[in-house]
């Protein structure tokens, strides 16, 4: 995925040029919504429930996180779940399983890392409906499907919608193409959970009622090398070293913002765009001891990385009581 246009940050010339395109592709989104809720276009059921985790915006705000948060709590919940994903980034075509060991140039990155943290099955394909068939037939067992992304995949029937906002990528607010928006603000207020990753404008948290809002971050654990995730060092140990950062995710600036409050200042910080394929060039050290890294930009480097290539993960954290939100929606499905 390319870097977003610099001019979607704010309302000036270029975003107020490119209006009335943005202007026409609303009333589109807005046709193509008025003909699926009218039943003119079809929803499918997959027969379990399915929760989307998706967001309203252009770019990485934060899902992939919570849909790995939400698997390990379902799962401790007493559900069996699976994860349905596009596959973005990966040139499988049709629909396929994804193993901890997959292609990420095949499947994409962001399922591999699914497949390798969320223990559960994982399934990709540009058709979702097809691919959650697909996952069920290969696995019978799985009572829930979460997908990652898929919101405005409304040919998925879905049981509950997570609706995650990072301020920051929307931008100045506006539609496709004079500004990031897929579809309009007020799309939040249809959500039945709103994860607030950051600071949420008073202007968009009012366009959320009623869908109910939670605070979420991410929250960076301990470095493990990538060569040998076994081998752990806190950020203390890399202290007096020189540290080259990369990070080709949607907002990579926050990575640096983490190492930072860590106390660590690298060298060298490189934003390269969300879904970058990197080269043995890209990561090479140059003048530096130790190259870190995302975890979501890690699972495309294992087979060229520098040995001294050390990962952060980071788990999501969100408010006490969403986690509710959701069960009350499942469990009102199983008694449907």
């Amino acid at each position: 995925m390319r870097s977003a246009p610099g001019f979607w940050k704010r309302r000036g010339v270029p975003a107020a040029f490119l209006f009335p395109l943005s202007l026409l592709f609303r009333a589109v989104v807005a046709c193509r919504c008025a003909m699926f809720r009218l039943g003119w276009l079809r929803s499918y059921a997959v027969g379990v429930p399915v929760v989307v985790v998706g967001n309203i915006a252009v770019g990485g705000s934060g899902k992939t996180p919570v849909v790995i948060w939400l698997v390990e709590h379902l799962r401790a919940a007493g559900f069996r779940p699976a994860v349905v994903s596009r596959g973005y980034g990966g040139s499988a075509e049709g629909v396929q399983g994804v193993e901890p060991d997959s292609d990420p140039a095949v499947c994409g990155d962001e399922p591999v890392l699914l497949a390798r943290r969320s223990r559960c099955p994982v399934w990709i394909g540009r058709d979702r409906v097809a691919a959650a068939r697909a996952l069920r037939e290969a696995h019978p067992e799985v009572d829930v499907i979460v997908t990652d992304d898929g919101l405005q995949h409304y040919r998925l029937k879905r049981d509950v919608e997570i609706v995650v906002v990072d301020a920051h990528q929307m931008g100045n607010r506006l539609m496709l193409p004079a500004g990031p928006l897929r579809e309009p603000v007020k799309r939040l207020a249809q959500a039945h959970l709103v994860l607030a990753h950051g600071d949420m404008p008073p202007a968009v948290r009012a366009k959320c009622p009623p869908a109910p809002v939670y605070s979420m971050r991410l929250w960076p654990t301990a470095f493990y090398r990538l060569a040998d995730p076994r081998q752990r060092r806190s950020p203390g140990e890399f202290s007096g070293l020189k540290l080259r950062a990369l990070a080709g995710i949607g907002r990579p600036e926050r990575f640096f913002s983490t190492l930072h409050d860590f106390g660590l200042h690298p060298v060298a910080e490189e934003a390269f765009a969300d879904h970058h394929p990197f080269t043995a060039d890209d990561v090479a050290l140059r003048d530096a001891d130790a190259l870190v890294v995302t975890e979501k930009d890690a699972i495309k480097l294992q087979a060229f990385a520098p040995r001294e290539t050390w990962v952060l993960p980071v788990d999501a954290d969100i408010r006490e009581g969403a986690l509710e939100r959701v069960l009350e929606r499942l469990n009102g499905c199983k008694t449907a």
